[in-house]
């Protein structure tokens, strides 16, 4: 097994990986490595298409998908949101 050491690591990103450690029930150190796990490991070409697509678009409100009428007039793109 290797070990890497990271340095100069942002205060604030530190917080948030004890929190996400503390809310998996594992130390920081296994939660980096689970996190690397399967950020590394992880084969996206083997995920279904139908589940790419939730997992990208299951946040939004049934309003935010309805397609425009044909006869509405062209708007800019909302780039904010």
């Amino acid at each position: 097994m290797a070990t890497i050491t990271v340095r100069d690591l942002d205060d604030a990103l530190k917080a948030k990986l004890r929190v996400r450690a503390a809310e998996h029930g594992r130390s920081m150190e296994a939660e980096v490595r689970e996190i690397l796990r399967m950020t590394l490991l992880e084969d996206r070409s083997a995920i279904a298409l139908g589940s790419r697509i939730r997992e990208r678009f299951g946040g939004l409100a049934a309003d935010d998908l309805l397609a425009p009428r044909a006869s509405d007039p062209a708007r800019a793109a909302d780039l904010d949101r």
